[in-house]
């Protein structure tokens, strides 16, 4: 990295601390690309503990396209409620688990392009499909990994999508499929967006904190 923040070494620490924290919850259904993609889409706005609640409702129920689209939309509401925006949530599933069936042979693709052209599908959700998906290089961009790479001084971008491209410039590609796990767990329980642990975090000694007014 072209920074002076010594990322290796807090690429390794994290390693380690993350041990600590539960895991995001689509990290849970890397097995299955179909799953990530899923619980992906129902996990934007939503906290991960009513994720993993209404994903596990889900796939009981149907855990593949042609499963899901056997269902009525207004079942998938009730199966997924209340993530964020469930009824238009359930609309999205059934245009998503249609396009698979009808241009990708039931099949999710593994393309960050052909990803992109879905309906509902950002590039935090394509890049989450391509990496924990198919274990392929890409950079999942969030809240988290935005605040906490501007944090270090890494970048400085305004938002999630410049931060993506920033960083697929001066982030070793070594590091892009596990960046974003790293991040989110430690974004969610240490490097919090207001008032975070610098007491307790062990990147403290080194970390810029750029933008931490009050931390504890």
């Amino acid at each position: 990295m072209k920074s002076k923040f010594p990322i290796d070494r807090a690429i390794k620490i994290l390693e380690r601390e993350i041990k600590k924290y539960k895991v995001p919850i689509v990290g849970h259904f890397s097995t299955s690309p179909f799953k990530v993609l899923i619980s992906t889409l129902l996990s934007l706005r939503t906290k991960d503990a009513t994720t993993e609640q209404a994903c596990t409702r889900l796939f009981a129920e149907a855990d593949t396209p042609q499963k899901i689209l056997s269902l009525p939309t207004s079942r998938i509401e009730k199966l997924i409620y209340p993530v964020g925006f469930y009824k238009v949530k359930a609309e999205t599933l059934h245009h998503v688990c249609n396009e698979l069936i009808e241009k990708h042979n039931g099949e999710v693709p593994s393309d960050l392009d052909t990803l992109l052209k879905m309906r509902g599908v950002g590039r935090k959700t394509a890049n989450l499909v391509v990496t924990v998906g198919f274990n392929l290089p890409g950079i999942c961009v969030d809240v988290h990994v935005h605040r906490i790479s501007n944090r270090w001084g890494c970048i400085r971008t305004a938002d999630p999508e410049k931060t993506e491209f920033q960083l697929r410039k001066i982030l070793p590609q070594k590091y892009w499929i596990r960046y974003n796990d790293l991040l989110v767990t430690y974004g969610q329980n240490v490097c919090l967006p207001v008032s975070p642990h610098c007491s307790k975090c062990p990147l403290s000694a080194f970390c810029p904190k750029l933008g931490v007014g009050r931390s504890r």
